[in-house]
């Protein structure tokens, strides 16, 4: 069911220092800050090879990215997100498992402009998963 990894996420207090880091370090190529007021979150795209890396800044008051800082003032891995071909079979499937799937249960356009889910990190050893239709 699972496809490839799209990308690895972390939050982050500061989107530019943290970029800068990848960008200036480690030689790597940053897009462009892209807000996301439906998620909450700022990102940029750190792009590697074989997958990407978002770093992810609480955008508002009410960003779940904001609370996960609190509780991790440094910040750390937020989500990991997986390729799927078909989001509505993978959470029926998913679903009829025992897996839940947080908010209403309907796709949510993410920040590639694709439907994506996320899956309770309590199912899935502690991680929070992110599933994007590709």
């Amino acid at each position: 069911m699972i496809g490839r990894l799209n990308h690895v996420a972390i939050a982050v207090k500061d989107l530019e220092k943290s970029a800068s880091l990848y960008r200036d370090t480690l030689g790597a190529k940053v897009s462009a800050p892209q807000a996301e007021p439906a998620h909450g979150v700022t990102v940029v795209f750190i792009e590697l090879p074989n997958t990407k890396i978002e770093l992810l800044q609480p955008l508002g008051e009410n960003s779940p990215i904001a609370k996960f800082l609190e509780k991790n003032p440094d910040g750390g891995m937020h989500h990991v997100c997986y390729e799927v071909e078909d989001i509505i079979a993978a959470r029926d499937r998913l679903k009829a498992t025992g897996a839940r799937v947080l908010g209403d249960g309907e796709p949510k356009i993410g920040a590639h402009g694709k439907p994506v889910l996320f899956l309770h990190p309590k199912d899935f050893n502690g991680t929070l998963v992110e599933l994007e239709q590709v």
